[in-house]
């Protein structure tokens, strides 16, 4: 089921991956498609493939916090549409990924939550799941609050992570299949799971994080 709704997917977004690849180089230097070093199934790594949608000629951290300087006109824009996201399904159709399951993160992070992530990554990482859903907007989140590496570390991921393994403990494809709706009618704009803007970050959450 992940690779034949992959291929129809990837084959129905042609046009507009080729017209996102226009603007990319139109806006600025660079290839069109980024690639990193993600944690995989059983903590194997692979490349994870994106639209570029930072300055080439930047150095930063390996991830985005808010409102990050690098990301370029057209990047901010392919990140709030999601169009970014999806040269990932070809990771599917590579059998790196899932269209459903924990986001894959940079393996400074699998490894630093190692404990949770012994968990997680039994199974693929995937496109989208429920904590996904939560935080579809997580930069705007982020950009709201004094520090966001440490909000981001002591709040996001252990929700992320607390989200995402109760949800393995559950799924099957039917709940694989709600969960792929729920995305489509968020990505449409016919709703819009997370509304946390200004309510988690107005409300004083303490998480300690794991050693």
């Amino acid at each position: 089921m992940d690779m034949l709704l992959a291929g129809i997917l990837l084959a129905a977004s042609l046009p507009l991956l080729v017209l996102a690849a226009v603007l990319i180089k139109l806006d600025s230097n660079g290839a069109v498609i980024f690639c990193q070093a993600r944690m995989g199934r059983g903590f194997k790594c692979f490349r994870l493939y994106k639209l570029r949608t930072m300055a080439a000629s930047i150095d930063g951290p390996a991830y985005t916090l808010g409102a990050d300087p690098r990301i370029t006109r057209t990047g901010r824009w392919l990140r709030w549409l999601k169009v970014d996201e999806l040269p990932q399904l070809w990771n599917v159709l590579c059998g790196d990924m899932s269209l459903v399951g924990p986001r894959p993160v940079i393996p400074q992070i699998a490894l630093e939550f190692r404990q949770d992530y012994d968990r997680l990554l039994k199974v693929r990482p995937g496109l989208t799941d429920p904590a996904t859903l939560k935080y579809c907007r997580e930069a705007e989140m982020l950009a709201l609050v004094p520090d966001p590496n440490r909000y981001f570390k002591t709040v996001v991921t252990p929700d992320k992570l607390r989200i995402s393994k109760a949800y393995i403990r559950k799924a099957t494809v039917w709940t694989d299949l709600g969960v792929l709706a729920q995305t489509a009618i968020a990505l449409f704009g016919l709703g819009h799971p997370m509304r946390l803007g200004q309510a988690e970050v107005a409300r004083p959450v303490r998480v300690e994080l794991p050693l």
